[in-house]
């Protein structure tokens, strides 16, 4: 209504105005005579209508940046003076028309991170005066589909093979003023020819693709004189690099490849971004130290050792240096102080062995990150206030710093993230600053309470206290003092008293951990209203109720861990009850539990009736902590189960892992046979109990299910030669029921150890010494997968599974570690691990690629 009476309008700005409210629709009412039209960033939703792009006069138009607004590009007869066309982020889709060559006059075109799908026309190549193009990030058909792309390269090989001397005029190379080019996300798999025409390109972005190989000859020549920015990082990209020899050349991306070989040192003054993250070995050269024009230099996940280079402070134009996830070591150069404009230092996953550096004095210090080293000693908190003014994110865990925090150092900094975690720390609980998201103080030697003044700080997202020393009850506001906090973990002090009543409806918090500490008490029914919740652990604490059905309504809710308390009576679950319907861990054992086990509750459990292939793809239980204004941080949920017997630390939870344990309780009867239609199901305990009657065959029905145990109960009856069915079982234990007859002569079940079988006086035949009535006396038999599976035993006699950081990450169940590096997974051990062959199988990805952990 502001402009449809203003018939002589030309241009029309509104950027990053708030347009929510407004239907796109009243653009149609724009008048003809518009020249200009800009609405970029202005939260728009609904349909854009196409006739404004057939506006006679239109020569520029940006309606980016505005994600729910959708549409389609004209198809026929779409002529228009149109010079400059943005549609990035938004939800434009369909097929780019070939109607879009008809727009001579166009010299920008930005279709990025839209919905297009089908072909890239070969009528784009009609656009002579286009100057910048990018169409990354759509869903473009086929790995290497541009057809205007293949089609140049197929006639430069039919050119090639036929010896033909066709030059790039005869082949019509398009674009011939293009200056800025970005494919990335575009399933590439090769460096399209058409690129060695480019001849004024300044910038060129190729990451995110599936480029393989070694890097062509003829690319090194590329716009010689013109190239500004190149990145080709997170590709497939192997082999030694050449030098760079593009004059202009000052932003440089490659890493997430896998380039090897000494880090190459380019011939260039003008470098402002150096980013080389793959696998570059031996130390950092000093010549690094003549790049006086640089700001941004990244040179993490590589394997460069030693020292740093003393003369790093001669680039003092250094904004930001990531070294991190290498084998650097000894002190910090203290040169560095000449860097005053640095604003970003991560350090951090290396070998670095010195005092924390207060001496850096670098007031634009915003972002500091020294965590897994060697760093030790106290910190100088007066330096400390006086060096970083402006520092917003600090994180030094994982090293030896001493000391402890006054309760206000933080009250008056502008620290968004805090993690101090596994240090030795003591001394009371430091508070936040009051703008602080995350805080993490765990694994040290913090004493006291927590202070109610906690509650205050209304920005936390994130609160971990755990594996301290601190006593006394929780502040009644700390279950509902913030409507942003995400997870709230208190595990492994010796807090007591009662778990606080008052979650609020409004609460967002999707991780609850008070496990290993002294409350009592019932559990507090106000969960219900946390409709976020994913994962809750009360696990060895003193709570006296009976099962929390209640919480069977939570529909987010993945890890219920109630293991070691004095819960008891009935699993009373009314048949038809639709309850815990994204449960994959669930854990009631060292309970007080008794009557027959539920098949209702087991009927229930609908993540768990799901097949591998239904569930979440996503490999951990990861959260991303913080805002799009401030720093985030991935937090990684942990829990502690039983596997195999042996209690293990799991610091990251697998999406994957579907386990129910019911162990050392006083449940009665039989095991119902619908547990046989649990299809997901990765582990099952049931042990020491007082469960009757014979061993169900549906658990031959169990096709993912790696380890087994009944034991310790009074089952009868002989075993179903089903079991031997089940691929995938690594740990059987039937020890100490009143089984009877012979073992089943099966492959699978003749393959493990005695123990597995014995307490049993009825049971008889191989593996057991007893032979059955009729057998001839013979030794017991052994094979390459009983070797295989007492080699493997000795894992699970540690305590954690550290699933690490950068290069690897210890993953298993049975054996070993898979390993993770930069790209898509790539198993580094090549045994009989039935459960590496699962994940590598659930993930659908090819052996030899790879996964970026980032930050980790």
């Amino acid at each position: 209504m502001l402009v449809q009476n203003l018939t002589t309008l030309r241009k029309l700005v509104l950027d990053q105005v708030d347009m929510s409210l407004v239907s796109p629709k009243s653009f149609a009412n724009l008048s003809s005579s518009l020249t200009y039209l800009s609405v970029h960033w202005c939260s728009l939703r609904g349909i854009f209508p196409d006739t404004v792009f057939r506006l006679a006069s239109l020569t520029t138009l940006d309606i980016g940046d505005n994600p729910n607004m959708f549409g389609i590009l004209p198809k026929f007869n779409w002529t228009s003076p149109l010079e400059s066309l943005s549609l990035s982020s938004t939800n434009f889709s369909g097929e780019i028309p070939n109607s879009i060559g008809n727009l001579k006059n166009l010299t920008v075109l930005a279709l990025r991170m839209c919905k297009f799908t089908g072909h890239v026309p070969s009528s784009l190549a009609d656009l002579k005066k286009l100057q910048i193009l990018y169409i990354d990030g759509n869903s473009f058909k086929g790995a290497v589909d541009f057809e205007i792309f293949t089609k140049l390269d197929n006639l430069r090989e039919l050119a090639i093979s036929q010896e033909l001397n066709l030059t790039n005029n005869t082949l019509k190379y398009p674009f011939p003023k293009l200056e800025m080019l970005s494919l990335q996300f575009c399933n590439l798999t090769k460096f399209p020819y058409f690129l060695n025409s480019l001849k004024r390109l300044k910038y060129l972005v190729l990451s995110f693709n599936r480029i393989s190989g070694e890097i062509p000859m003829w690319f090194w020549g590329i716009s010689h004189d013109t190239l500004e920015t190149l990145d080709l990082s997170s590709n497939l990209l192997e082999g030694g690099m050449q030098l760079f020899h593009w004059k202009k050349l000052s932003y440089i991306a490659i890493e997430d490849n896998s380039f090897q070989g000494p880090l190459p040192i380019l011939p260039l003054s003008t470098v402002v971004f150096y980013a080389l993250d793959n696998h570059f070995i031996g130390e950092i050269p000093s010549l690094i130290c003549q790049f006086s024009s640089l700001q941004y230099l990244s040179l993490s996940n590589n394997t460069l050792s030693g020292n740093m280079p003393s003369c790093f402070g001669n680039i003092t134009n250094l904004r930001s240096l990531d070294l991190s996830s290498n084998k650097l070591q000894g002190p910090l150069p203290r040169s560095l102080v000449k860097c005053v404009n640095l604003s970003t230092l991560v350090l951090s996953h290396n070998e670095f062995n010195d005092i924390f550096p207060h001496w850096l004095e670098a007031k634009q210090l915003s972002y500091l990150d020294l965590q897994s080293n060697k760093f030790h000693g106290r910190i100088n908190l007066t330096a400390f206030r006086l060096s970083f003014p402006a520092l917003q994110f600090l994180v030094i865990s994982n090293n030896n710093f001493t000391g402890w925090w006054p309760t206000k150092i933080f009250s008056n900094t502008s620290l968004a993230l805090i993690d101090l975690s596994n240090n030795m720390f003591e001394g009371p609980i430091p508070l936040p600053s009051p703008v602080t998201f995350y805080f993490a103080i765990a694994s040290n030697k913090i004493t006291g309470k927590i202070p109610s003044l906690i509650c205050n700080f209304t920005k936390l997202e994130f609160i971990d206290f755990s594996n301290n020393s601190l006593t006394g009850s929780l502040p009644l506001c700390l279950t509902n003092f913030s409507t942003v906090l995400s997870v709230l973990n208190l595990r492994m002090n010796y807090l007591e008293g009662t778990i606080p009543q008052s979650f609020s409806s409004r609460s967002s918090l999707t991780t609850l951990d008070l496990s290993r500490n002294r409350f009592e008490g019932t559990l507090p029914r106000s969960l219900v209203k946390c409709r976020y919740m994913e994962v809750l652990d009360f696990s060895n604490n003193q709570i006296k109720d009976t099962f929390p059905r209640w919480l069977g309504t939570l529909p987010e809710l993945k890890v219920l861990i109630l293991r070691s308390n004095n819960l008891k009576d009935l699993l009373n679950i009314p048949k038809g009850a639709h309850l815990f319907p994204k449960l994959h861990i669930l854990d009631l054992s060292n309970n007080n539990f008794s009557g027959p086990l539920s098949a209702n509750l087991l009927m229930s459990l609908g993540a768990m009736v799901m097949s591998k292939n239904e569930q979440d793809k996503s490999l951990y239980m990861t959260r991303y902590v913080g805002g799009q204004n401030t720093p985030s941080k991935i937090y990684e949920n942990s829990v502690t189960i039983t596997i195999k017997g042996q209690e293990i630390e799991l610091v990251k939870i697998l999406n994957f892992l579907t386990i129910i344990d019911l162990s050392h309780n006083s449940f009665q009867g039989h095991i119902p046979g619908v547990i046989g239609h649990l299809h997901s199901l990765i582990g099952l305990n049931l042990s020491h109990n007082h469960l009757t009657g014979s061993i169900p065959p549906t658990l031959g029905n169990l096709t993912n299910l790696e380890w087994l145990d009944l034991s310790s109960n009074k089952l009868s009856g002989a075993i179903p030669r089903k079991l031997g069915d089940l691929a995938f079982l690594e740990y059987l234990n039937l020890s100490k029921n009143q089984l009877t007859g012979r073992i089943p002569p099966d492959k699978q079940l003749s393959t493990f150890p005695n123990d597995s079988f014995s307490g049993n006086p009825s049971l008889c035949g191989p593996p057991l010494p007893k032979t059955c009535i009729g057998d001839a006396q013979s030794p017991p038999l052994l094979s390459s997968s009983t070797f295989d599976r007492r080699g493997n035993e000795s894992w699970f006699k540690h305590k954690t599974i550290w699933l690490g950081y950068a290069s690897g990450l210890v993953v298993g169940f049975s054996i070993a570690y898979i390993a993770f590096e930069t790209g898509w997974p790539k198993w580094l051990m090549q045994g009989v691990s039935m459960l590496e062959r699962r994940v590598t199988d659930w993930m659908e990805k090819p052996k030899g690629k790879a996964i970026k952990f980032h930050g980790q």
